[in-house]
């Protein structure tokens, strides 16, 4: 069996696999462009005695603004304290309070604190270290340095991966294959994620006709620095979490006490507080000197731009950050297509809905990386044979993300997407990242009404109905 991609659902289905043997492609070394490992935010899970599951459910439920699969949200929230355990047994540090018990802390549109973080603000690096340490002890689990081109499929499923490394091309045969290649933020101008996370693997599996699901349902997180470049650090939710308020230029609190609303209400507040010509910081001061050891990676960012968050508001605006739609998966990861799997970010599994609620991302992409391994692991192998034809071109984001921006942002309208779309149109022939940008765009046309992320000036009123 074959897992393309290296982050946290990745890692967590080749161990789940094991002792089956394993190929796992990553384009550089393990965890090199992985999101996961930029995951400053946490880990979502029920274990505080003041809290339960079915209380992190409809939490879950409330943020996906009706459009979750409520068995999927309660299989997977249900899961949570059961990988933390797990997790916790691969050697991942996690904080503790001063009792030496787990710390918990709160992040917007949670009911109660409970968000497990790691070395301040480093879970998700955390996390990675202990996984890509028990990869590297697991003989069955083979690391190719290769980046996947194709998927090669015939009428009883998948066949193969075609992958090149370099100038090296290498048709690779498998009849079990998981996508685990994260989202799509590189396909904007604006973007927390890291510049390769373009949608390499929704173009392969479109490519391929898989299903796609909800691809109209992109979050913007509301506060990445607003710096120079076009791939802005995260200034984590945890930080308001902590106290840390929205104020403009003239000081003013403008969200009124809802800094903590879910992500897509306070990146619209953002958005249009920054149309109306303010500028807009997040005043951390409050926090104080504690600021430097709880936030130890946002501290060096801010330090980096000249800004110490103990004495000046930071400068921020929203940013692409985290995909709810993705490749369509069952409860075992499988997508239309049989052997063909999908986990984390590039998997809709049904858990996020329309919008995303804080710190469910890692705790998705491990619980759900480690079923579709377990899955994988179960199924025969089938001989399969492969062509012998040449990669197509890899996808180029470049001439993408300035359409992208200007029409699937926090706003859209049916005028924006249809300019769009003609644009995008003439490319998609030949660049998958264009083709992967018009499937998203014809997507947000189709949805008429706003909901969660997805929000239509020609529909200001919030819907919420089923897919």
């Amino acid at each position: 069996m074959m897992i393309v991609g290296g982050g946290i659902a990745g890692l967590m289905a080749a161990l789940a696999a094991a002792p089956a043997p394993v190929l796992l492609l990553n384009p550089a070394g393990l965890g090199e462009g992985a999101a996961s490992a930029w995951s400053q935010g946490g880990l979502a899970a029920a274990i505080g005695a003041d809290d339960c599951t079915a209380l992190h459910i409809a939490d879950t439920l409330k943020a996906g603004a009706g459009l979750c699969d409520a068995s999927a949200v309660t299989r997977i929230i249900q899961a949570g304290p059961g990988l933390i355990e797990t997790l916790l047994a691969y050697g991942v540090r996690f904080d503790r309070d001063g009792a030496q018990n787990l710390a918990r802390g709160l992040e917007a549109a949670h009911a109660r604190p409970r968000i497990l973080h790691a070395n301040g603000d480093q879970t998700g690096a955390e996390i990675m270290r202990a996984l890509i340490a028990a990869v590297r002890a697991t003989p069955s689990i083979t690391v190719l340095h290769a980046t996947a081109r194709h998927i090669f499929t015939d009428d009883a499923g998948v066949t193969g991966v075609l992958a090149s490394a370099g100038e090296q091309v290498m048709h690779l045969p498998a009849s079990r294959v998981l996508l685990a290649t994260g989202g799509i933020g590189g396909l904007f101008r604006y973007s927390t994620n890291p510049p390769s996370a373009i949608g390499q693997g929704l173009i392969l599996a479109a490519d391929a006709g898989a299903r796609l699901k909800h691809l109209e349902f992109i979050q913007f997180h509301p506060t990445a620095l607003d710096s120079n470049g076009p791939f802005l650090p995260l200034i984590s939710e945890a930080v308001r979490g902590e106290g840390a308020r929205f104020i403009d230029e003239t000081g003013d609190a403008f969200m009124h006490g809802d800094d903590l609303a879910p992500r897509d209400v306070v990146a619209r507040a953002v958005f249009a507080h920054q149309a109306a010509g303010h500028q807009v910081f997040l005043d951390a001061r409050p926090i104080g000197a504690r600021f430097a050891t709880r936030f130890p990676a946002i501290s060096a960012i801010c330090a980096q731009a000249g800004i110490d968050p103990q004495t000046q508001p930071i400068p921020v605006r929203p940013a692409a950050h985290y995909h709810m739609g993705g490749v369509a998966v069952d409860a075992q990861g499988q997508s239309s297509i049989p052997g063909l799997f999908a986990a984390g970010e590039v998997a809709c599994t049904g858990l996020h809905g329309a919008n995303r609620l804080a710190s469910n991302s890692l705790l998705e992409a491990a619980i759900c990386g480690a079923q579709a391994g377990r899955a994988m692991a179960s199924l025969a192998t089938r001989a399969t044979r492969l062509p012998a034809v040449a990669p197509p071109p890899l996808p180029n984001a470049e001439p993408v993300r300035d359409i992208m921006s200007a029409h699937l942002g926090v706003l859209r309208d049916a005028e924006g997407l249809t300019r769009a779309i003609t644009q995008l149109a003439p490319m998609a022939t030949t660049n998958g990242a264009a083709r992967l940008g018009l499937l998203i765009t014809q997507a947000a046309l189709t949805r008429r009404e706003s909901v969660g992320a997805h929000m239509r000036r020609d529909a200001p009123g919030l819907l919420h109905q089923a897919a």
